[in-house]
């Protein structure tokens, strides 16, 4: 077959390519550690960004961002390669683009809270179902008050102006808590101490900015350090999660394109599973089953199939099995479920085969011209062209210096947005330039001086909540009222008077502040 139908992973008696059309209905890559899974993921990375197709990777232990640099010559390598026949074979580097959360080892890459939604963020913070519902009541506020959530200060602002108006809002969104507004707040402070700050702000990462190619035609293999994320696998797994769903939602749907226009490689794939709640696992099998016709392929890598559900499982057509270890009955019924999920094939006991695997060693399975997977047979991976370890700083450092995307997402923004919107909307009315006196006073009330400051309107429920400023200035309004009320009363009618003057003055005040 001819590399722009398929790229070649293994041989066996026969070679075993990826197929370029099917590259896009998603794959696993499983085995125990050590036994070869990233020398795999790197073989098919280097070979679909020769055949033009962009890739995504999260670099766990740091050796992915040997990609960046030709492969040392390796005479095991190049006798490898020349019993497998691979054509043309010569180390080299692929066209590497180094990405960081946390901005010290790549590009940073930012999402904002708005963009990251209620169902994202509650798994985050490890939220109840009583605690998402405040949450979500704070989405739905913000969407109707025009309120710009874009980092996590500007959510504990928010969460702060909800508590303080419990009574207010209720009967429009709902019971918010000061206990469950306290138990969000305290999850933010949390977040923030594990650096999940660098990840929530300004500028937005572009998704599509993940679907380039090189000048020569290559696909950009995007690195995301992750050897420091891996400490917070909740922020690890939320993030690859996001960044999946944002590719659902923003690209066309393309049905069965002659090549992916990405392959998104999920390392540590069980973290996006481990402790979800089964709306978010819904969620997550129902963006793998549909993304793949928007030419997006998802490949899992993880030591076990066992480690992602039956409905995610079903829906891997190619497969990589390396070494699982079976020394225990719980490590031997694995190994049987996993030589389960292939294609029997009858000249192979693949439970015992999955024990027996020497590194390098796999059991392959790949779709076939017409979508079946073929039969298990067993093969030795091809070898890698690009340097099998990590890089030096100073080479990573030059690598960010030469990538298209220097200075575009590097320096975090500022705007105004929610906590300087209900700060504005705290602050009392400027005096108008008339002096300041009483009368001034009530004309600002009356004109509308008074929403000076003011949130901006939103596109919600009806006539917006009022604000602590709206309030401070009814309030006084009403004593205004009542002081001239009582004096004109008083010269009126004389002292037994000045009541009823009041109680006049104060109903025309009132009437009209409430159709304001």
């Amino acid at each position: 077959m001819s590399q722009a139908q398929g790229v070649l992973v293994a041989r066996s008696a026969r070679p075993h390519e990826l197929l370029l059309p099917l590259a896009n209905r998603h794959g696993l890559i499983a085995g125990a550690t050590g036994t070869g899974k990233t020398v795999t993921l790197r073989v098919m990375a280097e070979n679909l960004s020769a055949a033009g197709v962009p890739v995504f990777m999260a670099d766990v232990k740091g050796d992915l961002a040997g990609l960046a640099r030709p492969g040392a010559e390796n005479p095991k390598f190049a006798e490898r390669a020349t019993r497998l026949g691979v054509e043309g074979f010569a180390f080299g580097a692929a066209p590497t683009v180094f990405w960081d959360l946390l901005g010290e080892q790549g590009h940073p890459i930012r999402a904002s809270v708005s963009e990251m939604g209620p169902m994202l963020l509650g798994r985050l913070l490890e939220l109840n179902e009583t605690q998402a519902g405040v949450l979500q009541i704070a989405f739905s506020f913000a969407d109707d008050n025009g309120l710009l959530l874009d980092d996590l200060k500007d959510l504990r602002a928010l969460l702060a102006d909800l508590a303080e108006r419990g009574a207010e809002i209720r009967q429009t969104y709902g019971n918010v808590t000061a206990a469950s507004v306290g138990a969000i707040q305290r999850g933010l402070l949390a977040l923030e101490a594990q650096g999940a700050d660098h990840f929530v702000g300004l500028p937005s990462f572009d998704v599509s900015d993940l679907l380039r190619v090189d000048g020569r035609g290559r696909g950009l293999v995007h690195v995301l350090a992750a050897d420091k994320l891996m400490m917070r696998p909740k922020l690890y797994a939320t993030f690859l999660l996001w960044m999946l769903s944002e590719l659902f939602e923003n690209l066309p749907e393309l049905g069965d394109p002659e090549k992916p226009k990405l392959v998104f490689f999920f390392d540590e794939a069980h973290l996006l599973f481990t402790d979800a709640p089964a709306a978010l696992v819904a969620k997550i099998e129902q963006v793998v089953r549909l993304i793949r016709s928007k030419g997006v392929g998802v490949y899992f890598v993880t030591q076990n199939p066992l480690d992602l559900p039956e409905t995610v499982l079903g829906q891997l057509g190619n497969r990589v099995q390396h070494a699982l270890r079976a020394f225990t009955p719980r490590d031997q019924k694995a190994v049987r479920a996993a030589a389960e999920t292939f294609r029997q094939n009858p000249a192979l006991d693949t439970a015992k085969a999955i024990t027996e695997l020497a590194v390098g060693e796999a059991l392959v399975s790949f779709l076939d011209a017409k979508g079946t997977p073929e039969i298990v047979e067993r093969a030795l991976v091809c070898p890698p062209r690009s340097f099998l370890g990590t890089i030096a700083p100073e080479e990573r450092r030059a690598a960010i210096q030469a990538s298209p995307y220097l200075g575009r997402y590097d320096e975090r923004e500022e705007r105004e947005s929610a906590a300087e919107q209900l700060a504005a909307a705290r602050q009392p009315a400027a005096p108008a330039a008339g002096g300041g006196g009483i009368l001034d006073t009530l004309g600002g009330i009356f004109g509308g001086g008074g929403q000076q400051g003011a949130p901006p309107q939103g596109r919600g429920r009806g006539r917006q909540p009022e604000g602590v400023g709206t309030t401070i200035a009814k309030s006084l309004a009403r004593n205004v009222a009542g002081q001239i009320g009582r004096e004109l009363g008083g010269a009126v009618f004389g002292k037994y008077g000045r009541s009823a003057g009041g109680t006049i003055l104060r109903g025309v005040l009132g009437s009209i502040l409430r159709g304001r």
